[in-house]
This record gives C-alpha cells, sequence and structure tokens, in this order.
C-alpha cells in the first residue's frame, strides 16, 4: 500500500546552528554553508527558488542558477523578456530560496533586483557553452510557441547562421542582480526544533541584526 502524504515524515538532524557563533556578515554565512554544500556534492548546489510578483502581487516561483556572489549580491542570468523579466522590471523586489537537502539545510534572501552593466553580461555570455549561446537567440523564453520542432528547426538556423563566427551578444538577455535585505537560515533539527537564524540589515547604524526565530 503506497504511504499516505500526510503520514510522510523526514528526521532531520544537523550542527546547532547559534546565534552567537554565526558570522557578523550574512554573505559570509553563506559562502561558508555554500562551501560546504560544493564539500558534501550536493546536486546543484547553486540552483535557487527564485520568486517575483507583478505590480499587482500575484505571485510565480521557479528554480534559476546562481552565477556569481560578492558584496553587490546574488547574480543570475536570463531572458529580460521572459515573465521574470517583466515582472522584476515591473516590482523590483525579490526572494531566492536555496534548499540543500542532504545537509537538511536552507538559506532565505529577501533583496532588491536591478540589471547587471551589459558589459558584465556579455562577457558571461561569452563564457557560455556554444549551444547555449545559440538557444538564447532561439528561445523566445515564457512565450507561446507552436511546437517542439519549430525550435529545434530555429536553432538549427542560427546555428548555421554562425556557424564560422562567433554568436553576438543578444541585448535581450543579461543579468540580474539581488542585494540582500533579510537573511535566513535553516538548520534542520530533531523533534522538528529547528534553528532559524535571521538576519535584517539597519539602514540607520549600518550593520546587520542578529535574531532567532521559533521553528
Amino acid at each position: 500500500m503506497k504511504e499516505h502524504i500526510s503520514h510522510m515524515r523526514n528526521h532531520y538532524e544537523g550542527e546547532v546552528l547559534d546565534e552567537k557563533t554565526v558570522y557578523p556578515d550574512p554573505l559570509e554565512q553563506f559562502k561558508y554553508w555554500f562551501k560546504e554544500a560544493l564539500n558534501s556534492k550536493v546536486m546543484e548546489p547553486n540552483a535557487m527558488f527564485l520568486a517575483t510578483s507583478d505590480k499587482s502581487g500575484i505571485p510565480a516561483l521557479r528554480t534559476v542558477l546562481l552565477k556569481d556572489v560578492d558584496s553587490n549580491g546574488f547574480t543570475f542570468y536570463t531572458n529580460y523578456n521572459s515573465r521574470k523579466g517583466k515582472e522584476m522590471e515591473e516590482n523590483p523586489k525579490a526572494c531566492i530560496l536555496f534548499f540543500w537537502p542532504e545537509l537538511h539545510r536552507q538559506v532565505r534572501v529577501d533583496g532588491i533586483v536591478s540589471k547587471v552593466d551589459s558589459a558584465i553580461s556579455e562577457i558571461y555570455f561569452k563564457e557560455r557553452p556554444r549551444g547555449n549561446q545559440i538557444s538564447a537567440w532561439v528561445s523566445p523564453q515564457s512565450s507561446e510557441v507552436k511546437s517542439k520542432s519549430l525550435l529545434e528547426q530555429n536553432y538549427k538556423t542560427v546555428e548555421e547562421k554562425y556557424c564560422d563566427r562567433e554568436v553576438p551578444y543578444p541585448e535581450f538577455w543579461g543579468g540580474y542582480c539581488i542585494q540582500p535585505l533579510a537573511f535566513e537560515f535553516w538548520q534542520g533539527q530533531p523533534n522538528r526544533l529547528h534553528d532559524r537564524i535571521f538576519y535584517s540589515f539597519n539602514e540607520e547604524k549600518k550593520s546587520w541584526v542578529i535574531k532567532r526565530l521559533a521553528p
């Protein structure tokens, strides 16, 4: 007999996450955890859920890939004309979530979105595999297409067009950076007494405030 959804259980257990011993800077705490995810061979540790909403407040969620993290924030790349691109244009606020089930960990980041400088986006585009570069030109992301075969035919057309030269950078494609305003680090623990450490930025003091949240 198949297990009923309501009966599904998972036992969480991990290192204690203490507000007194975490890094004062949440970006440093993130980098520490990200390195541990890499060392633990987590599948696609840079995969992150991206939540956006349009101007009316209707939310949308999807998975994208983190491509850089520094003092400016978290950077990923996409088609500016996609649904997420249009929503971030209307409402430049977003939330990202990293989920590393092998470590019983999550990291949530709330922030403000801005476009990455086109020169930086172009550099990254040229580093991508050639097939990915062609796909960026072929796919009208989030728009309706008549068939998969039409996409494949368009791919062949673009591939032949640039067969003997560099694929140019498309101006409708590029990076977004999420500047963090708040972080939450979640560490699963037994009996659902999970550790939740929350960082919020104090604009007046230009520093991060650290709190523990109830699970």
